[in-house]
């Protein structure tokens, strides 16, 4: 069902997100992270308005192939019963990576437990590289960055050519139709709280009714993205904290909300990537923080 997350609801998604914490607490990601990001490459051909990309720190870094090995050998020491996400991105568009796929089949072979999710802006997704990914196991899901129906806001929002774009969805949906994509194709608008997050939604059911939908609501990056209108930091944990992000110069950041990495919390360029999960002060906000208000740089989050 296409769904829209208010960015002005709290007081039932607080109760629910606050016991998905608590049965994180009691479970193997206490130890192992329930999700890696890795970002491989560090560029995107958009530049979007609400994302930290256009003055990224790290732009165009690549991390080496030696050092995608490593972080991938080390993520072997993972129970093989526990499953857990992995992005192979950050900031960026990892369909620019020529070694992509590489990457993905790396991932199946080393971490069959995996469940890979991608996200892209969809531009660089020709439909030679979309047969590809029906060769890759366990992807839970492809994420289309798309953010306006509209083509003035669209081309505002995000830089890029709208017609280019709908080219593309054109082709994955008509692919998607014929029964050759396995898994959930979803349009994603990062909401501003206005008509146009439900107009949004109306518009992918009716243009493209095969695929899923979603708004969510903005964030400032720990404030490094200045001038969005978003809400109050909520008084709750944060469920990221059971997470890695990865930055393509092999800095961890503090989280996926962390994008210039201003808060790193280890590198794994010298550093076993679970010793930096497992970290003291990291792994003392999975064991007994309550509230994200009470520890910096997370009371500068608003991301739920």
């Amino acid at each position: 069902m296409p769904k829209v997350i208010s960015p002005y609801r709290y007081d039932k998604e607080k109760a629910e997100y606050d016991a998905g914490i608590a049965k994180l607490r009691h479970s193997y990601c206490m130890d192992y992270p329930a999700h890696v990001h890795l970002e491989t490459l560090a560029r995107c051909n958009a530049s979007c308005n609400f994302c930290p990309y256009p003055n990224l720190n790290r732009q165009h870094a690549k991390m080496s192939d030696a050092l995608i090995d490593k972080v991938l050998n080390e993520l072997t020491e993972i129970p093989q019963d526990m499953s857990f996400q992995i992005s192979p991105f950050k900031v960026s568009e990892p369909f620019l990576d020529t070694r992509l796929f590489q990457t993905l089949e790396k991932i199946n072979h080393l971490l069959p437990q995996a469940r890979i999710c991608l996200t892209s802006n969809a531009t660089p997704i020709t439909e030679d590289k979309l047969e590809a990914l029906q060769e890759i196991k366990d992807i839970r899901y492809l994420w289309i960055s798309f953010n306006d129906h509209r083509e003035k806001e669209y081309e505002r929002v995000m830089g890029l050519n709208y017609q280019r774009t709908i080219q593309r969805l054109e082709m994955m949906h008509d692919v998607f139709a014929d029964g050759d994509v396995y898994f959930p194709i979803v349009l994603s608008r990062v909401g501003d709280g206005s008509q146009a997050d439900q107009e949004f939604v109306e518009w992918v059911g009716i243009q493209y009714p095969l695929f899923k939908s979603c708004v969510i609501p903005r964030m400032e990056w720990m404030g490094q993205v200045e001038g969005l209108t978003v809400n109050p930091v909520p008084n709750v944990g944060c469920i990221r904290w059971f997470e890695l992000s990865i930055t393509a110069t092999g800095e961890v950041a503090h989280c996926c909300a962390d994008g210039q990495a201003e808060f790193p919390i280890g590198n794994v360029n010298d550093q076993h990537v679970l010793e930096i999960y497992n970290s003291p002060e990291y792994r003392k906000l999975r064991e007994a923080t309550v509230s994200r208000l009470s520890v910096h740089p997370c009371n500068k989050c608003t991301y739920m």
